[in-house]
């Protein structure tokens, strides 16, 4: 008998290994993605701007990187003890304004080398809520605690989604040609917002990333949030606010993403590497045992053997 109800996803024919540079933008959800690729020491490069969750956010840190912007104190402000930018998450605030200036500006600029390297960008869209500024009317990506009625909520409409994604690929394409792109939309449930309002914003953020990949031959769709919503449709698999996705349900949608986006030639590979870890992580009763000491030498042989067929791992 079958107790869940398998998403049928079609294997990538330009997955990942271990030659890829990955840079991975979006949601919370873009960080679960992003630590599995940094814990099987794929390269990876993620949301050096945060977390970003409404797509124009994301396309707007996009376009920092590809237009070499320069941050000066117009862009920051300060409020409760910090300085900060509207435009990307807490993470970067800082206490002296020259110190987040320097921030950005060499997020900015590292930004553009990792998007001119990349084989393959992965978008995580959260919501397509958005705040906007009352005072000069410009959508945020972070709203940085500020008292709630300086902003006004909107829900993004499906056809602003749909040209935002566009200019992102368009971007990006002019700078690197050759790139792939990957979409997912985010499992995680924005109560906040309402449940409703919830569905509302996945459904136009999903019907936008269809439209755009139906027409674009180098972009496809991970389904991420209809694996949660559909093959892990128990809040078992849920974190303790019913909410996040726990993490088995990460570690079950990551093996649905390696069975599709991960070269099944690196497969072993990413097997050692498992291995590796697990045994860096390992703490030994008797630090100075023979036995111990000898599981240590292994476990470099090991390393340096890896070293030597995939010089881009780095363990």
């Amino acid at each position: 008998m079958q107790f869940r109800t398998p998403i049928l996803i079609l294997k990538s024919n330009n997955p990942i290994d271990y030659t890829s540079q990955v840079v991975s933008l979006g949601s919370c959800f873009a960080v679960n993605m992003s630590e599995k690729l940094d814990y099987f020491r794929f390269r990876n490069y993620c949301n050096p701007f945060g977390i970003l969750f409404h797509p124009l956010a994301i396309e707007k840190a996009i376009g920092f990187a590809l237009q070499e912007k320069q941050f000066t104190e117009e862009d920051i402000f300060f409020y409760n003890e910090q300085w900060h930018s509207f435009d990307v998450h807490s993470d970067l605030n800082a206490t002296k304004p020259e110190e987040l200036l320097k921030n950005l500006n060499q997020t900015t600029s590292e930004t553009r080398n990792q998007l001119t390297d990349a084989t393959h960008v992965l978008i995580t869209l959260g919501t397509a809520w958005a705040y906007r500024k009352t005072e000069d009317d410009k959508l945020v990506a972070n709203c940085h605690k500020v008292p709630q009625k300086q902003f006004k909520k909107e829900l993004l409409p499906v056809a602003v989604i749909q040209e935002s994604l566009e200019r992102m690929i368009g971007g990006i394409s002019q700078l690197n040609p050759k790139v792939q792109f990957v979409f997912t939309v985010s499992p995680v449930r924005h109560s906040k917002d309402g449940f409703v309002e919830n569905q509302w914003s996945k459904a136009n953020l999903i019907t936008a990333v269809h439209q755009v990949i139906s027409e674009t031959p180098n972009a496809v769709y991970f389904p991420g949030y209809e694996i949660m919503m559909d093959e892990l449709r128990d809040y078992r698999f849920y974190a303790e606010d019913m909410l996040h996705p726990n993490g088995i349900a990460i570690d079950y949608i990551w093996q649905r993403f390696t069975e599709t986006w991960i070269a099944e030639t690196v497969w072993p590979v990413m097997k050692e590497v498992d291995s590796i870890q697990k045994g860096l992580a390992h703490r030994s009763f008797n630090p100075d045992s023979e036995q111990h000491l000898r599981f240590m030498e292994n476990l470099k042989i090991k390393i340096a053997k890896l070293a030597v067929e995939y010089p881009n791992i780095q363990l």
